[in-house]
């Protein structure tokens, strides 16, 4: 009797055992996907002029290309449609303030990504305050975060300090910088893939 009880409790615990299993490796499987989250400004840039496309685009690009990654483009509903001065003075205006200006679209489907590319210019030593609108509406913890930023000398900035701020129980992969005058050369596009492959 005391041998059939025990043998009772062994089949119990293996089979609560498999039943816990079997939804990490589900999550696991929902998890692989990579998303790039980015905020671009195209118009007037320093260095390369106006134009069509932004500098941190064209890195999310080259990432969506290389990795097969998703995207979401975060688009500030204030108009950022000015010279280059007066967007620097309206970028610390709402640094000073703190301000997080409202952004167009949702993601609806966050749950599903387990590697996440954050980039986005370097604004004041920082990614522009949109994107901290961003990153309080979005719970990445728990995720993998890759950030990356484009520049003309500030490289990371406190780009990624502030992002472990934010998510400071995420896991961070190597991030990147990049000049945005090198992003539309072929010397540029080498280098976002060299970063790829050891990121």
């Amino acid at each position: 009797m005391k041998q059939i009880f025990i043998t009772l409790l062994t089949l119990i615990s293996l089979t609560a055992c498999g039943e816990t299993k079997e939804p990490v490796a589900v999550n696991n499987m929902q998890n692989n996907k990579s998303i790039v989250i980015y905020f671009s400004h195209a118009g007037e840039n320093y260095s390369v002029g106006n134009v069509k496309e932004g500098n941190t685009k064209l890195v999310a690009d080259v990432i969506c290309e290389q990795v097969g990654a998703d995207r979401f483009e975060i688009e500030c509903t204030k108009d950022y449609n000015m010279g280059y001065s007066a967007l620097c003075d309206l970028a610390k205006q709402e640094q000073q303030n703190g301000e997080l200006p409202e952004f167009k679209g949702a993601i609806d489907n966050i749950a599903d990504y387990g590697t996440v590319y954050i980039g986005g210019p370097v604004w004041w030593g920082t990614y522009p305050q949109v994107m901290f609108t961003f990153f309080k509406k979005y719970d990445l913890n728990g995720k993998h975060i890759v950030p990356f930023t484009t520049h003309e000398g500030s490289g990371l900035g406190n780009c990624v300090d502030d992002l472990k701020k934010a998510y400071p129980n995420a896991t961070f992969g190597t991030s990147f910088a990049i000049y945005g005058h090198e992003v539309r050369t072929d010397a540029g596009k080498q280098k976002i893939i060299k970063w790829l492959g050891n990121k």
